[in-house]
């Protein structure tokens, strides 16, 4: 293997430190975006569960108007 000069030598360390500082950053983020994919679909589920729960509590509403409604013309 032919020698390296310390100033090439020295750019190349410099490089692999580089590299290693991208790689976790990567990693890091990789992690972060995991963890938010997580929480998205968790979100989504509540959500779900909401709108559901809303529909059935605007469809109670309606009924109790209406039986309102009729109870009035009744009397």
């Amino acid at each position: 293997m032919p020698e390296i000069d310390p100033e090439t030598a020295n750019e190349l360390r410099r490089l692999e430190q580089r590299l290693e500082a991208l790689l976790l950053f990567c990693r890091t983020l990789q992690q972060e975006n995991e963890t938010l994919n997580a929480l998205l679909t968790e979100r989504v589920a509540e959500r779900s569960v909401f709108v559901e729960q809303t529909a059935i509590a605007k469809n109670r509403v309606a009924a109790m108007i209406s039986r309102l409604k009729s109870m009035g013309h009744e009397s």
